[in-house]
Parts: structure tokens; sequence; C-alpha cells
């Protein structure tokens, strides 16, 4: 027992000393960047939409449509997960575990961008319609609730299809 202990700390001790090593291994990884590169690409177009709609009014907005804002043209979850799961489909074939397991998570992804966030969305809109109505009738505080954005199919289906296209240049290229 004492014996697995040693081994435990000395993996993590030489897992330390080559985080340097570990960290090039990970942002040289084809399949890494295939899904950081799809991402960046989709909240890229969402946020050229959006500039072209004039719906963008400063500059910290901008930067928070570029890097985290959820929702829109095209579905930035889409594009990580379908990227991930062609890469790893290049990589590791589609009869590995490893590329069944990265379907199912892209499955579970897509279900939850077009059915759970968006319904949440909906419903968080309806509800902050009602609490409007009940602070003006009332004269109450009630404060409104965060209205996620989920997705449509074709924002999703746009999404795929650009992951899509990123893992098979990431995996040929």
């Amino acid at each position: 027992m004492l014996l697995d202990k040693t081994l435990s700390v000395d993996k993590i001790i030489y897992m330390f000393a080559n985080a340097r090593n570990q960290f090039n291994l990970l942002i040289t990884n084809y399949i890494f960047l295939s899904c950081v590169f799809s991402w960046f690409c989709a909240q890229f177009i969402k946020t050229v939409i959006r500039l072209f709609y004039g719906r963008v009014h400063s500059l910290r907005e901008l930067l928070e449509i570029m890097v985290w804002r959820t929702g829109g043209m095209p579905s930035s979850h889409s594009a990580f997960v379908t990227s991930l799961s062609t890469a790893i489909a290049f990589h590791s074939g589609i009869d590995s575990d490893i590329f069944i397991l990265s379907f199912a998570f892209t499955f579970v992804t897509i279900r939850d961008a077009l059915g759970v966030r968006r319904a949440n969305g909906i419903q968080a809109k309806r509800i902050n319609e009602i609490t409007k109505i009940m602070n003006e009738k009332q004269d109450a505080n009630f404060k409104s609730l965060k209205e996620v954005n989920g997705h449509s199919p074709m924002e999703v289906f746009v999404g795929c299809l650009l992951g899509f296209f990123i893992g098979v240049a990431f995996s040929v290229l």
C-alpha cells in the first residue's frame, strides 16, 4: 500500500516537473487546435453578423460577444463538439471507444443547445414579461431573470457544418 502511494506521488511530481512539456503537447495537438479554432471562428462569425446588423453598441459588448456570449448564428457549441468528433474520427477511427464517447458528447451538447437552453430562454422571456406587468400594476420590485439564448435548428446546423469542415481541415492538412 505504501509503495502504491509512493508511485502515485512520484507520478504527480513528474507531471508537475514536465508541465511545460505537457502544455506544449496540448497546444500543438491538432484535435485540440481544431476545437479551439472552430469555437473562435463561430464566435468571430457571430460577432461580424451582429456588427453588420448594428446590434453591437460598445467595445465591451463587442469583446463579450467575441469571447463569451452564447446564442446566435452559428452555434459555437455545435462547432466545437462537431470538430472534436471529426478530428477524433480521423485520428482514432470511427470504431474507437474515444470516438463513440465524443460522438455521444456531441449529441448531448447539440440536444442541449436545441432543446433545454432554448426552452429555458423562451420561458425566462415570458416570465420577465409577466414580471414587468406585475411591477407596473402592483408597484412591486421583482427582478428579471437572465434570458439564456438557445439556438434555432439552422444555427446548430451551420455550427455543425463549420465544425465538421474545420475538423477535416485540421486532420488532413
